[in-house]
């Protein structure tokens, strides 16, 4: 696998104190999810979301603060 430009940008987009969230847009098949999945290996944890699938999009059209929000991302779905 090549090394991409625009891993270096994410490297710094990491290193600003106060970065705000990432949102990467562009053409269909460029390899933006290979390169995020990259970039999110140094880390821990993270969490990927695909807007454009309504299970990923719906935590963000449906809460009703950002407590919720942060719950429906955060905590581990069970079944009841």
């Amino acid at each position: 696998m090549f090394q991409r430009e625009i891993l270096k940008e994410l490297v710094n987009w990491e290193k600003k104190p106060n970065r705000k969230p990432l949102v990467l847009r562009g053409a269909r098949q460029v390899g933006k999810t290979t390169v995020v999945n990259q970039f999110a290996k140094q880390f821990e944890q993270y969490i990927y979301l695909n807007l454009e699938l309504p299970e990923d999009r719906r935590p963000f059209e449906d809460f009703s603060s950002i407590e919720v929000l942060m719950q429906t991302l955060f905590l581990p779905k069970t079944n009841y």
